[in-house]
């Protein structure tokens, strides 16, 4: 093999692993701009109204890009490496319902824990609404779940999927860890009410979530955690969701925040302050003490 093969290929013939990542984001950016191109197209055809309300909207969205990021990493998987469908850790293999269920629990209590830390430092209140329907509230839970269940979903398959592993898989997993933290900071820098302590939590939780696929090695476990910390802090406890305010139409509780805000996170949610950087951190030192799969 030439020198200047070896820059593109390994010994193997297989592509060197940051090329494999630049394909697949091309394939991923590629496909989400046509998508949001047709969108736009039916937007100005409905004289700038979309026919559809923003949350449906944001779905749809958001199971294009689940589709993309799953397709994409499939794709680049099977011709430029030579793995199987299952290797992504998306598939519906021996033990997913497990690892699906402990990442469930883990980001339930990593939430009350950091829900506890602001109670007991005066910092919030919570408390059932007043107009409280048990009806409403069921519907509303159950709603607010298949919509972050999605975006759970398309953010884990793109940032934890393809991307981290191909790098990991080329000896590279905490630099790709890193990397792919990064990028998810980044992709909610422009949240409402975003401040540097929102930034930090959610790289953070980037590392977080990428130590929990390092030790179990498929997406399932990771989604769990992801979903059941975004479900509860809406759902049960009426807490806004990195920033965004209008995902649930009737939560279990409603908070009253005393701030400060470095400890609540104000106006962001409980994801803009220390609280949450505590309880991250204690949920990483627990998933760091997990036995690793092979």
């Amino acid at each position: 093999m030439s020198q200047s093969n070896n820059l593109f290929y390994d010994e193997n013939g297989i592509m060197r692993s940051g090329l494999r990542v630049l394909l697949f984001l091309s394939i991923f950016i590629v496909g989400a701009t046509a998508f949001g191109g047709v969108v736009l197209w039916v937007t100005k055809a409905f004289q700038g109204q979309s026919p559809m309300d923003g949350l449906v909207l944001m779905s749809a969205t958001h199971i294009v890009w689940l589709a993309l990021a799953l397709g994409g990493g499939w794709l680049c998987g099977g011709l430029l490496e030579r793995l199987p469908m299952k290797a992504l850790g998306a598939s519906f293999e021996k033990e997913w319902a497990t690892d699906f269920a402990k990442g469930s629990f883990l980001g339930i209590a990593t939430f009350v824990i950091a829900a506890i830390i602001v109670v007991v430092a005066g910092g919030a209140s919570f408390s059932m609404p007043e107009d409280f329907l048990f009806d409403n509230f069921f519907h509303s839970a159950l709603q607010s779940l298949g919509f972050l269940a999605i975006a759970a979903a398309w953010e884990e398959a793109l940032f934890r999927g393809y991307i981290l592993q191909t790098l990991a898989r080329s000896g590279f997993a905490w630099p790709a860890i890193i990397v792919t933290a990064l990028l998810f900071g980044l992709a909610h820098a422009g949240n409402p009410d975003v401040s540097a302590i929102a930034i930090v939590n959610t790289v953070l939780a980037g590392i977080w979530f990428g130590l929990a696929y390092l030790k179990t090695r498929n997406l399932w476990f990771v989604f769990g955690l992801h979903l059941f910390w975004n479900w509860i802090q809406g759902a049960i406890f009426g807490i806004e969701i990195s920033g965004l305010k209008n995902l649930i139409e009737m939560s279990l509780l409603i908070e009253t925040d005393n701030g400060p805000a470095w400890l609540t996170g104000g106006t962001y949610g409980i994801e803009g302050g220390i609280a949450c950087t505590i309880a991250i951190l204690i949920s990483m030192a627990v998933i760091w003490k997990m036995k690793a799969k092979v």
